[in-house]
């Protein structure tokens, strides 16, 4: 009786045992899920946070509702007239409330500052006006690369965009950037007042089902030269400013949206020129004619546009979308008409 009683302890401690790791399982199995929406997880932005293509928006990434956790790995890719970009990196939504996110981007340069590098690469010895002492422009002549890694977090504040849609109360965010630009010495030729800043912004979006229409508006508050790729502020310092950023976006099909986007970008360093010693070009100016570089100074100045795109999003099921968009960029430093299409992928888990 008492080897039965045994037996069948050990078998009710074996039993309990095995439900508890069931249940754990299932417990987590539940916390990965994906309760919202086709298409409602919005796309990556080139920053990493959940949203649009340039912009971010309200929605926390991924599918999850407020009992899980989901999360993304995603790519652009975009080549321009004069640059390439590359953006890479992962998020995750937790609990539909709070989002996290690192992306690492490059952007690769060419032609016009490819020919500037090979410029001061011939010339050398270019030293700094003032001290007199040696300087690198950090214009490289055939590898001129900008690398900048972004940490990104995000808080629904109040308001659901999607299952509210008979009211017009919209969700509302808060969040921010932490951006590192590796460029230093390249970003001091660029007159940028710092290599890495902080950006906050405030986004409010509204999904409006009865006509399959999202809006989104964000404020965001930053010093960025072109997101931060080129560096933060300029001569006059890096004071931040509130930049105002739209996303309109329409649901032709159950998983197929198009839109357009504008964000606001600012002037720290319209007109002034890159900052490299005075040399002396002369004997380079048959060379610099026939590069299309006869004026060098009026080649140096630079300035920054606004930016826009058009974009149409595809999501075959909720662990991949693809989005494919032709951005306006306009003036990117000393490289006018910058405009291309890109690429972006996502996969969701």
């Amino acid at each position: 009786m008492k080897e039965a009683k045994k037996n069948g302890l050990r078998l009710f401690k074996s039993a309990t045992l095995v439900a508890a790791i069931f249940a754990s399982n299932i417990t987590q199995a539940e916390m990965f899920n994906t309760g919202k929406v086709l298409a409602t997880g919005g796309v990556s932005m080139i920053d990493g946070a959940g949203g649009g293509g340039i912009t971010p928006w309200a929605t926390i990434t991924g599918y999850a509702t407020r009992d899980g956790i989901n999360g993304n790995l995603h790519y652009t890719y975009a080549p321009l007239a004069n640059y390439t970009l590359h953006s890479i990196g992962a998020a995750v939504g937790f609990w539909d409330r709070f989002e996290l996110s690192y992306t690492k981007s490059s952007l690769t340069t060419g032609s016009t500052f490819d020919t500037l590098g090979l410029v001061f690469d011939t010339v050398g010895g270019l030293t700094d006006e003032t001290a007199g002492i040696p300087v690198s422009t950090g214009i490289e002549p055939f590898n001129t690369t900008i690398e900048m890694d972004i940490v990104g977090a995000k808080v629904r504040v109040f308001g659901e965009a999607i299952y509210d849609s008979d009211n017009l109360i919209p969700q509302v965010a808060i969040g921010g950037f932490y951006k590192n630009n590796k460029n230093d010495e390249l970003l001091t030729t660029l007159k940028a007042a710092k290599t890495k800043d902080w950006e906050a912004y405030i986004a409010a979006t509204k999904i409006f089902f009865p006509i399959n229409t999202l809006v989104n508006i964000t404020a965001r508050y930053s010093a960025a030269n072109q997101t931060g790729l080129t560096g933060f502020g300029g001569p006059d310092g890096d004071d931040k400013e509130i930049r105002p950023e739209i996303s309109l976006a329409y649901l032709l099909r159950k998983d197929t949206v198009i839109g357009v986007e504008w964000a606001k970008h600012g002037d720290n360093v319209n007109g002034q020129s890159v900052d490299v010693a005075d040399i002396d070009l002369t004997g380079l100016q048959p060379t610099l004619g026939t590069l299309g570089l006869g004026n060098l100074a009026g080649t140096l100045t630079q300035n920054e546009s606004d930016w826009f795109d058009a974009f149409v999003a595809y999501f075959p099921n909720k662990n991949l979308s693809m989005t494919f968009a032709y951005a306006m960029l306009g003036d990117i430093t000393i490289t006018p008409d910058q405009h291309g299409f890109y690429l972006s992928l996502q996969a969701s888990f």
